[in-house]
């Protein structure tokens, strides 16, 4: 049993990639599946539109006498202009500043509607060195977006939770926070639940898509299903392109309007990346809790006998190198009372086994101080920092914010 675990220790298949290849198993089965739902629900109704189209090409070619090849290209044709942004309503200007601005404002989002594309070699050039900056400063500002969203949650549902102490005697009357800055110091001693941050974000992200949607409704002309469809393709930067507003040449209002559209698709997209970043922590962790079902089961027998091991006094040099061995396997690190041991056989030092613990037992009593009253604490003294040790990125920013995940760390 000791051996088979340790083949499974020494494999490449850590947690991390245990993780990583799970989630792209459930991504492939999640594809699979919503591909087998889309073709079951949209491939009747593309089959019957094709059908349609083709009666009404042949009907439009017999009754007007126009030959199908000419009648092909004539179409052929139209979709080009369509294409170009040339429709047969009057339009607003795709490439005037407003229009432009509209057009680069999909661009850096990554939302790419695609009803205006540059046609000219130097604006797809321009485009490309353009994007490359737009983009990554635009993530970096939603990633600044869901680090002060996170800390003013954060800030109320800290006054709140002090705010309920207060109420049930828990907590003097004469109690003070740090100072109510948004930063780290002052999120250090409490952090939220990532299912209440994930609760407060979605009600928010609908209050916002339902206001949006009928805005959209009143001033676009589009049903309030559309509306809600075209909020969520927008906000969550997929942009598929199909309903796109300030489309039309003249709005009342327009002005009010534009800045109203502005300000919706701008929120919308920042609420929903900071949801989404939300929810994927929360699929972390089922995607931990899953890994946990598929753990080893002689790891409890190795630990076992690994233990009884280490409880004998008596150490040979011959039994050291083995026990050694077992103890790199299971723990996958040295403990801080067998770093100082010698491989000469003599017996364990009584008086290190027990300063060791006085040290072990009056660290745990400062980080449980440190913790009841809302100081920093240091996670692990001997930990070698880096620059990639805290994580990038957004599940950084969720990792330092909130309770679950940092624990778990």
């Amino acid at each position: 049993a000791v051996g088979s675990c340790r083949r499974r220790r020494l494999a490449p298949l850590n947690e991390d990639n245990g993780r990583f290849l799970l989630l792209a198993a459930l991504i492939a089965a999640y594809l699979s599946a919503g591909a087998t739902v889309f073709s079951a629900l949209e491939s009747p109704s593309e089959a019957a539109a094709q059908l349609r189209w083709n009666r009404t090409l042949h009907n439009f070619s017999r009754i007007f006498n126009i030959s199908l090849p000419e009648l092909r290209a004539f179409l052929r044709s139209y979709e080009a202009a369509m294409a170009a942004g040339i429709r047969v309503d009057a339009l607003r200007p795709r490439w005037d500043f407003p229009g432009a601005f509209y057009f680069v404002g999909t661009v850096v989002s990554t939302i790419g509607f695609g009803m205006t594309t540059p046609a000219t070699v130097a604006g797809k050039v321009f485009l490309i060195v353009y994007g490359l900056f737009g983009c990554a400063g635009t993530i970096l500002f939603f990633n600044l977006f869901l680090e002060r969203i996170i800390s003013l949650l954060a800030f109320i549902m800290k006054a709140c939770y002090e705010r309920q102490l207060r109420r049930s005697g828990l907590l003097p009357p004469n109690f003070r926070r740090g100072p109510a800055v948004s930063g780290v110091g002052s999120l250090v001693g409490w952090k939220p639940s990532v299912y209440h941050v994930m609760v407060i974000l979605g009600i928010f992200a609908i209050a916002l898509s339902c206001c949006a949607s009928a805005m959209y409704t009143a001033v676009e002309g589009w049903n309030y299903i559309d509306s809600l469809y075209y909020c969520f393709v927008t906000f969550s930067t997929i942009g598929f392109g199909d309903l796109v507003s300030n489309q039309n040449a003249v709005y009342q209002h327009q002005g009010l309007y534009r800045f109203g559209n502005f300000m919706f698709i701008l929120m919308g997209v920042c609420c929903i990346y900071s949801l989404f970043n939300v929810i994927s922590i929360v699929i972390k962790q089922i995607l931990n809790w899953v890994l946990k079902k598929f753990e080893c089961r002689c790891c409890p027998k190795c630990h076992k006998s690994s233990t009884r091991l280490s409880r004998r006094n008596a150490i040979t040099p011959g039994a050291r190198l083995r026990r050694h061995n077992v103890a790199m396997d299971a723990d996958g690190q040295y403990d801080s009372d067998t770093e100082g041991r010698r491989l000469s056989g003599e017996m364990i030092s009584m008086r290190e086994l027990t300063a060791s613990s006085r040290v072990s037992l009056a660290i745990l009593q400062k980080q449980l101080s440190e913790t009841a009253n809302g100081y920093p604490r240091n996670v692990c003294i001997n930990t070698k920092q880096n620059g990639f040790s805290a994580g990038v990125g957004a599940l950084a920013i969720m990792n330092n914010r909130l309770a679950e995940t940092s624990d778990s760390r």
